[in-house]
């Protein structure tokens, strides 16, 4: 498999990690395990085969007795929440496991798919408090206990551009408006509600703007809202994916893309975009952070839950987390605390030393890191977005 294809305030996000632990308190008791192996179905809606498939086939390698077969598929975020609802309005669902990020995650809270288990099964996970390095514990807050978050980065937004093209990197939003306008149809990022570091950019600007509240999307983004709108007349289309947009800076059709960490590092590793890509970032910078996540849909069978609670604890060990920083897609990639790349596989151990910046430990340790924008929100600035910016492109 190549690359792939996502605090409303401070009370928010305590109230977040109250109903975390109040979900806790409140656990159901674990299904049983199944008499006989169960076939699981797992579909990635984030790109996160990379990040977790070893776990999860290792996991299956030692559990002949509960697992018989896994089968994985893919599929755009945008996709997956009205397919599942259907199936589960039908009765007959078929996709056990999503693998997702903030998009799909906060469609699915949004349309009531997903099995709380990080509330209704706390007892079969670990300690999620104790155990997560403090960026994915906001983030597993963010679920609203939906779901189980399984690696975290802090993501972006970074401007990743070839230095032969852009000869002065902007500095600013304005010298980017600027650049966009001089240099039309070079600069591009991808639809936000189907990439990663489109969301991040979209979450990222009010920040970089000085936007009234970066957290309120409907009535703070004023300045957000009209930029997006005034950069599309320089952009000759928003692709579906983030894949494109590094293949078009690879290929040389543009000059300057979105990125984040991993999607920085992971093409580079893979020879998509050239090693000698830069990246910058813009005055007013915040990261907004990512994660992904391991959601059940409502309407596995018991059986299924069992082993898929199995799995998911699994996959929150130290061993199976190291395996989480692969090819730097996701960089540094593990949720849980105290999971060095020294404890990674020497495959990632060694191109991601050759492939890191260095100066992204600095950003991190020094730069304000916010989390996304709760599901409702998100829900509503994608929609925003598809309207009002990504419906006039070129206009």
């Amino acid at each position: 498999m190549t690359f792939a294809t996502s605090r409303r305030t401070m009370l928010g996000g305590m109230a977040g990690l109250a109903a975390l632990g109040a979900g806790r308190a409140q656990a159901a008791a674990t299904p049983p395990l199944p008499a006989s192996p169960v076939s699981l179905n797992v579909i990635d809606v984030a790109g996160q085969l990379q990040l977790t498939q070893r776990a999860m086939d290792d996991f299956a390698r030692a559990n002949p007795k509960l697992v018989s077969r896994m089968t994985y598929s893919q599929a755009p975020a945008p996709e997956l929440p009205g397919k599942l609802k259907a199936q589960q309005d039908a009765g007959r669902v078929d996709i056990d496991l999503v693998l997702t990020g903030t998009d799909a995650l906060s469609a699915g809270i949004d349309q009531k798919l997903w099995i709380p288990v990080a509330a209704d099964y706390a007892g079969a996970l670990p300690d999620l408090e104790s155990i997560y390095q403090p960026g994915a514990l906001k983030m597993q807050a963010l679920a609203m206990d939906q779901a189980v978050c399984v690696v975290y980065c802090p993501a972006g937004p970074l401007l990743e551009y070839m230095p032969d093209a852009v000869k002065t990197p902007p500095k600013t939003a304005a010298d980017l408006l600027a650049w966009a306008k001089a240099n039309p149809k070079r600069f591009i990022y991808a639809r936000p509600a189907n990439s990663g570091p489109g969301r991040t950019w979209l979450q990222g600007l009010p920040y970089l703007l000085g936007d009234t509240d970066p957290k309120d999307p409907k009535d703070g983004w004023a300045k957000t809202w009209d930029y997006l709108v005034e950069l599309g007349k320089y952009i000759e289309y928003y692709p579906t994916g983030t894949g494109a947009t590094m293949k078009e800076l690879g290929e040389g059709s543009r000059d300057m893309i979105v990125t984040m960490t991993g999607w920085d590092i992971n093409p580079r590793i893979l020879g998509v975009v050239p090693k000698e890509a830069e990246v910058g970032v813009l005055q007013g910078f915040h990261w907004v952070t990512d994660a992904q996540y391991m959601a059940i849909p409502r309407g596995v069978s018991n059986d299924k839950l069992a082993v898929l609670l199995k799995l998911i604890d699994h996959v929150l060990t130290p061993a199976a987390q190291a395996t989480t920083y692969d090819k730097g897609y996701f960089y540094p990639g593990p949720a849980v605390k105290d999971v060095t790349l020294s404890m990674a596989p020497k495959d990632s151990q060694d191109a991601i030393k050759e492939y890191n910046r260095p100066f992204y430990d600095k950003l991190i340790a020094e730069v304000p890191a916010e989390t996304p924008l709760p599901a409702d929100r998100l829900v509503y600035a994608f929609q925003r977005w598809d309207q009002q910016v990504g419906a006039r492109v070129g206009k």
